[in-house]
């Protein structure tokens, strides 16, 4: 018999269902039974927080149309960071008439020989337009020196001019929101993991990804190097902590809208400032995860 009850405790019957009226009733009766759906209210609280953040990023968008701004958001970070996933969660409702995402390839033979920044200037967003860099120029600050995909010289080359660039895109009235997304080794390692496991995402694991682990301190030291000579007060490094996935998408997007006083913002259901702990500027003090 007790063993019967304890079963019955862990049950939501079809009367439990009928007997309830309110939201606060039914976790009443779910709490009585004991059973633990801490999982599933931080599921239905993420989704319902990043509803509402996306429809002011629907607002956001409207307003850049309207008023003819130009918006650049670049996603930096290691491999598996969630630079990809992050971006969908920002791009997903917004016009693609005014919206572009741009991921692009390695460079052709004939890229190699212009100046390394034509082939993301031809990508610079257009009055009204807001463009999301996955990843950026800054290739060639952390991946192209760690792999050996640049010499040391446009390496050197690339770290003088990028403040310069950065800050006539800027005197010329285009925003840049620069994203370093920061996990942990080990995270970074059950992330790969994960990808080979699953067939519909193995195709995102790549020798260069396996080579990331070995050399991680590698990209570490370029890292660091990077966020300190690159941060600027015109273009600052907005480092974002991203071992839990759902918590770097929802104050990404917070910081991005907080950036802005764009029409409708007042009446925003949710906060739109960014938790502290999660997101913050780069100064060169700070001990970030990775």
């Amino acid at each position: 018999m007790a063993q019967k009850v304890n079963r019955l405790r862990g049950i939501l019957t079809q009367k439990n269902f009928e007997e309830v009226t309110t939201r606060d009733e039914l976790l009443s009766v779910i709490a009585s039974k004991k059973i633990n759906i801490d999982k599933v209210l931080n599921t239905l609280t993420y989704n319902e927080e990043l509803r509402l953040l996306q429809i002011e990023l629907v607002k956001l968008q409207q307003w850049v149309s309207k008023n003819k701004k130009r918006v650049i958001v670049i996603f930096e970070g290691r491999d598996a960071a969630g630079k990809g996933g992050n971006i969908r969660r920002f791009s997903e409702h917004l016009n693609p008439r005014s919206m572009k995402t741009v991921a692009l390839t390695k460079p052709t033979e004939t890229e190699r020989g212009q100046w390394y920044f034509r082939r993301y200037i031809k990508m610079l967003p257009n009055p009204g337009e807001i463009v999301f860099f996955d990843r950026s120029w800054y290739n060639r600050a952390v991946v192209e020196p760690v792999m050996g995909f640049c010499n040391d010289d446009q390496y050197k080359k690339f770290m003088v001019q990028v403040p310069e660039f950065e800050h006539m895109l800027y005197e010329d009235g285009i925003t840049i929101i620069k994203f370093w997304f920061s996990i942990s080794k080990n995270v970074q390692e059950e992330r790969f993991n994960a990808r080979i496991a699953n067939p519909l995402k193995r195709w995102k694991f790549s020798p260069v990804d396996k080579k990331g682990q070995a050399l991680w301190n590698e990209y570490t030291t370029y890292k660091e190097q990077m966020l300190s000579r690159t941060h600027t007060a015109y273009s600052p490094w907005i480092i974002v902590k991203a071992n839990d996935k759902k918590a770097s998408r929802l104050e990404s997007i917070r910081y991005l809208l907080s950036q802005f006083d764009y029409d409708g913002k007042a009446k925003a259901q949710t906060t739109l400032h960014p938790d502290p702990n999660v997101v913050m500027r780069y100064f060169r003090s700070n001990k970030h995860i990775g």
